[in-house]
């Protein structure tokens, strides 16, 4: 699930806290929340593996992850989509690249 941009210096409670209150969803029901900052450079995964929260960063060297415009705060993504993101790919946009013109 996709959150819009907190502030950068939120730890687990804090985003757990945003999960909970804004999104109205629980923080430890197995979703895997996805926070981005204001640059668009940094992103940050909250996730709930059963025995305690696990926190994933991810700052982008060069460009922005891909991040939906406006909504109502929260998108959902397939675990496909969510593995895009987390590469830096536009998950609504997915290049595959041009095939093969010959194969052989």
């Amino acid at each position: 699930m996709l959150c819009g941009a907190p502030h950068n210096r939120k730890g687990i409670e804090g985003l757990a806290a945003l999960a909970q209150d804004q999104l109205r969803q629980k923080p430890a029901g197995g979703a895997v929340f996805a926070f981005r900052g204001r640059r668009g450079d940094r992103l940050k995964l909250l996730y709930w593996d059963g025995q305690g929260f696990c926190l994933y960063y991810k700052v982008l060297e060069r460009g922005r992850f891909p991040w939906p415009a406006g909504g109502d705060g929260a998108v959902r993504l397939t675990s496909a989509q969510l593995a895009m993101l987390w590469e830096g790919i536009d998950w609504r946009r997915p290049d595959w690249g041009v095939p093969p013109a010959r194969v052989g």
